[in-house]
């Protein structure tokens, strides 16, 4: 033991390392963390995590058994690779140089995830303090895998090549900098095609799966090696060693969507090789990791004009790809009838609450639900989910969920979505090459051969409708009959290819055609709904629910069978199929609107819905999917929804304040578990559509009974460091400035400085992953506040108008900015007029022009209107200001409604009022007889045209 060390705070450290990652006891893990973080504090942590990480004799000289030994270094290193990367700055110099050596020296130890490890402090390492602070260490770890005297182990070339695969992964952009006049990447590369024929065959794999992660930066220095790369790819493509051949197959796959001219001269090879990997039985990864190249491919436009000539080879190797194998067959074959048998919680698909887009202006080219969110991307490949019928990114890593057999990514499912890639760019002629084989195999005896059939059919949906059409009459009925197949895996793929087909039917015109096509497959997927196995229920309800997606209205005169179904589930289900019938449920009440809350089916429905909801304990995440559902049904019900709401508001408010508290308690140190702020979102998601379903009366009251008071719990959640929560709660706030003002009015002042607070672009993350949810907050934010700053008096807004117009300016200005940000910040901008006009009449050349650029993408609305009402106000005052932007501002007044705005025509009336009293304004101005020639001379005819017929210009 090292003479500066204290034995007997060693072996308490040690203690609280081994309860640290131990899951039994969880006071005793609680207890050893925060143990562990008051350790921190001490001058010889490092001293301590260093050597116990790094001596291999620990377990003998603290008498631990192997197991424990382990575990114990393994938790040193955790702490060890955290310590530097909260507090490099502050580790004395002395200290770092032990650690990189001892760091260095674990790079040979026997067990090969603590030199892993090592790796990973070194890349930590190196990320802290940056390649100048330890230059030598690319040296020292291609030294030791180089092993030129020939007296480096085995184990430790493999160490060292994982560390440095590892430093290299962490620091890619870093490596491709000038240090001195050269890049250390001009050193990496040539290295790294010189390991990629080394002789063992772990150092190979690391070698090349290092270069191709150099592939999407598009580094200069590899791109002028792309052809001794390529060729180092190429040589190692009959590697005797698997894993190589898989990284070749990832190599290509990395290259065909990030350099595919690259790949073009030599298609026939690589398809050739390709298809010899991917057929290969002996190893399924392999066979994975080859399918992908199509998926890859098929993605690339510029690719597939050369694919085409190989389609009658490689189709067919999809198909028998799309088949279950040995292993998958007698695992499901004759799956028994267990509706009855209670789920597990492992086998749940982890649940969050649902990510709502941001609230506001509706686009002019784009109108739909408008709300233009910032999505979220996923670098995964599409993944074919045969279970609920889609074909979708899927984010989730769960690892217990994703393990499953019938969760994993694999050969089959990639198979099936590179068949629906190349479907949808090569249409007819993938068609044709299948079509013998669909008449093959749908009727095969042997299941798995008539479910990969089915399975086929469903992927070629997409891109081969328009010839798939024509047999669909055939093709329908039969599938129908095939819901009633013995074989429970073959009803699953069915529900899910009706599903895929549900379109078409949900089309059809004629009373006949629904009644013997669409309504067969309506019931057809209801009855599977309550099928005597969990699995087919699955397939069956989320297959409803795209018919659902994709009918429509078309369901309003089904709708009472339907939820008659619906309700039967609710009986039946388990927990994890429950989750799929509240998709169905709200899927349902978005589809059909207020059909649903005719007293019958409220009476057929609530009894069902709210013994779950009373079932269902607050802290469970079945919470998320239900809290979902109760919002569309609120809003599909609206003032019947009255009766229903006190309970479910209540509830509300109490899981966000429990939540609330929880966090508080986390901050302050408490043995309590960091609270899952999904429970805040659902929960003010639910308040959004209830306040938005009742009557103003009826929501006001639910606000002013509210314990704690609602307006004040409001103000938490704006302030949350947590986006999704920030988002909702200003979604809410924006509901409740609509539809219960006089309510929230006497918070203005509280409410109100915190708003504008959240307009700072300086809040939002650089990394772009992050600014997703931030931006979603900003147009949240914005939207809200012309919400209520077009309802607060003058008196009280006028303090305000100021700042908040400053911060709004900035996001308009800013090109970064989401174009849902831009122009919810122009619509409050203008409605700031409507009662502040002096104020804003100075700044209007500030923001004139971005104002009428935002104003000419978004659709008309009752916000539209009054935005504009407010900037005539301001134009009013401040006349001189428009000079520069004049022709603009009388293209948006042609182009505005000359209708009666519906529920809102008294606004759209103010509104044109305003447009003809600025309008005659200018022409007064400018003289008639200029201002004709001179300015609506620089118009359209038909723009002209409006000016004259609405406004007598």
């Amino acid at each position: 033991m090292a003479a500066q060390l204290d034995e007997a705070g060693l072996r308490q450290l040690v203690e609280y390392l081994k309860n640290s990652l131990s899951g039994h006891d969880r006071n005793k893990q609680k207890e050893a963390e925060l143990m562990l973080l008051k350790a921190r504090e001490s001058p010889t942590f490092v001293d301590y995590l260093r050597y116990i990480f790094s001596d291999p004799q620990l377990g003998e000289s603290l008498n631990l058994n192997p197991g424990t030994t382990f575990l114990v270094r393994y938790a040193a290193a955790i702490q060890l690779k955290n310590h530097i990367k909260a507090h490099y700055k502050s580790i004395p110099q002395d200290k770092l140089l032990e650690v990189k050596s001892s760091t260095l020296s674990m790079l040979q130890d026997q067990n090969a995830q603590l030199r892993t490890f090592a790796g990973t402090i070194i890349t930590e390492i190196v990320q802290q303090g940056g390649l100048l602070q330890w230059p030598e260490v690319l040296v020292e770890l291609i030294n030791l895998v180089e092993n030129q005297a020939g007296s480096v182990p085995r184990e430790t070339q493999e160490g060292a090549m994982s560390a440095l695969a590892k430093v290299c992964e962490d620091n890619r952009k870093l490596l491709d900098k000038d240090f001195q006049g050269q890049k250390p990447m001009q050193v990496i590369i040539p290295k790294m095609l010189d390991f990629a024929n080394h002789p063992i065959s772990q150092v190979r794999v690391f070698a090349l799966g290092t270069l191709k992660t150099f592939i999407p930066q598009k580094s200069q220095v590899l791109m002028n090696s792309l052809n001794e790369y390529l060729s180092k790819v190429f040589e190692r493509a009959s590697d005797e060693d698997t894993q190589v051949r898989r990284i070749v197959c990832q190599s290509l796959v990395q290259l065909v969507e990030s350099k595919p001219e690259a790949l073009a001269p030599n298609m026939d090879g690589l398809v050739n090789y390709i298809l010899a990997q991917q057929q290969q039985s002996v190893d399924a990864d392999l066979a994975l990791d080859a399918a992908e190249f199509w998926l890859s491919v098929g993605e690339q436009e510029q690719l597939q004009g050369s694919m085409r000539p190989y389609l009658q080879r490689i189709i067919p190797v999809l198909l028998a790809g799309m088949v279950y194998g040995e292993e998958d067959v007698f695992r499901l074959e004759g799956d028994e009838a267990d509706a009855d048998q209670e789920d597990r919680p492992e086998d749940i698909k982890p649940q969050f609450a649902e990510r709502k887009e941001g609230r506001g202006a509706t686009h002019e080219k784009e109108a739909g639900d408008g709300t233009n969110g910032v999505s979220n991307g996923s670098e995964k490949p599409p993944k074919i989910d045969l279970s609920d019928g889609e074909i979708e990114e899927s984010d989730e890593d769960d690892d217990d969920y994703e393990n499953d057999p019938e969760n994993a990514w694999s050969l089959r499912k990639c198979s099936a979505a590179a068949l629906d890639v190349f479907a949808v760019n090569y249409h007819d002629s993938v068609f044709n090459i299948i079509l013998p084989y669909l008449k093959d195999n749908l009727s095969h005896q042997l299941w798995p051969k008539r479910e990969a059939a089915v399975l086929a059919l469903g992927a070629i949906a997409e891109g081969c409708m328009d010839v798939v059409s024509p047999h669909l009459p055939e093709l329908v009925p039969f599938l129908i009959s095939l819901l009633h197949d013995d074989e429970p895996v073959v009803r699953q793929i069915t529900c899910w290819c009706l599903a895929r087909y549900s379109e078409w039917a949900a089309q059809l015109s004629s009373p006949a055609d629904k009644q013997k096509y669409f309504e067969p497959m309506m019931e057809g997927l209801l009855q599977r709904m309550l099928d005597k196995n969990k699995k087919v229920q699955e397939a069956g309800a989320s297959s409803f629910a795209s018919l659902e997606e994709k009918a429509g209205e078309k369901l309003k005169p089904y709708v009472e069978p339907i939820l008659r179904q619906f309700t039967k589930c609710f009986q039946l289900y388990k927990d994890k199929n429950m989750y799929i019938l509240y998709d169905c449920l709200q899927t349902l009440a978005d589809s059909v609107g207020a059909d649903m809350a005719t007293p019958p089916l409220v009476e057929l429905l609530m009894p069902v819905l709210t013994q779950r909801w009373n079932k269902i304990a607050d802290d469970s995440r079945e919470m998320f999917p239900l809290l979902g559902c109760l919002g569309y049904v609120a809003i599909s019900y609206g003032k019947t929804f009255t009766q229903f709401a006190s309970p479910i508001f209540n509830r509300c408010i109490k899981l966000i304040f429990s939540n609330l508290q929880q966090h508080m308690n986390f901050m302050a140190g408490q043995a309590v578990d960091q609270p899952d702020k999904d429970f805040i979102v659902s929960a003010l998601d639910l308040l959004s559509a209830i306040i938005q379903a009742v009557p103003p009366t009826d929501s006001a009251n639910l606000a002013s009974s509210s314990d704690p008071p609602f307006f004040e719990l409001l103000s938490f959640t704006m302030e949350d460091p947590t986006p999704d929560v920030r988002q909702s709660s200003y979604a809410l706030l924006g509901d409740c400035a609509i539809a219960l003002f006089s309510s929230l009015d006497p918070y203005f002042e509280k409410l109100f400085p915190i708003l504008i607070r959240q307009i700072d672009l300086d809040l939002i993350p650089s990394d772009e992953i992050e600014a997703d949810p931030a931006f979603n907050v900003l147009i949240n934010v914005c939207w809200s506040a012309g919400e209520i700053g077009a309802r607060t008096s003058p008196e009280k807004l006028r303090p305000f108008v100021q700042p908040l117009f400053q911060q709004l300016l900035t996001v308009v200005s800013n090109e970064g900015v989401p174009d849902a940000a831009a122009e919810n910040a122009a619509l409050t901008i203008g409605r700031l007029g409507i009662q502040c006009p002096d104020v804003l009449a100075p700044h209007l050349n500030e923001y004139a022009s971005r104002f009428l650029e935002s104003m000419a993408q978004i659709s008309p609305s009752s916000e539209k209107a009054s935005a504009f009402l407010g900037f005539n106000n301001v134009i009013e005052r401040n006349p001189a200001a428009m000079e520069s932007c004049l022709i603009d501002y009388l293209t948006a007044v042609a182009a505005f409604p000359r209708t009666d705005g519906g529920e809102d025509a008294q606004l759209y009336a103010q509104t044109r009022e305003s447009f003809g009293r600025v309008a005659q304004g200018f022409k007064g101005i400018i003289g008639p007889e200029r201002f004709s020639g001179e300015v609506l001379g620089r118009l359209s005819m038909p723009t002209q045209t409006k000016l004259r017929e609405a406004y007598g210009l």
